[in-house]
């Protein structure tokens, strides 16, 4: 177990396990981190020097959403997330637009697959995950343009 992480292009996801602790999930590893998902992720904005509400304001005021809003977590490398549910709430699992490969139906679960092959289900709607999907895929659409890529 780990008392600190931070966000890279290799994170997958970031899954909370309870209020304290959650599983990141990276290409070719998986560390328990003492601390909450939502925490992990306001760290990892800090660390590239902003924090979690700043980049909900910066997504607010890109693509006009404010409610369980995708961030960039890192600009240079388009390392954007987004939540599952308020990241308010302890049951939130972040997840990489960047390493999204699809997603699908599982009961009443979705399951996520990633670029390198590995799944997971968590407990959204297929529809829910698609407009978190869209939202990010939007706010990364601007980005790009802004950057003149």
């Amino acid at each position: 177990m780990f008392d600190t992480y931070e966000i890279t292009k290799n994170t997958l996801a970031i899954i909370p396990i309870d209020a304290k602790r959650s599983e990141v999930i990276e290409d070719n590893d998986t560390f328990i981190i003492n601390k909450c998902s939502t925490k992990i992720v306001d760290d990892s904005c800090k660390f590239f020097g902003s924090s979690l509400d700043g980049r909900q304001e910066g997504t607010k005021n890109l693509i006009g959403v404010n409610y369980k809003a995708p961030i960039i977590v890192e600009e240079t490398n388009d390392v954007i997330f987004f939540p599952t549910n308020s990241p308010r709430i302890v049951d939130c699992t972040w997840i990489s637009l960047n390493n999204l490969e699809n997603y699908k139906k599982n009961n009443n679960k979705t399951q996520v697959l990633f670029k390198n092959g590995k799944t997971i289900d968590i407990s959204i709607s297929y529809g829910s995950l698609e407009n978190q999907v869209l939202r990010s895929t939007r706010l990364e659409s601007i980005l790009r343009k802004r950057k003149n890529i």
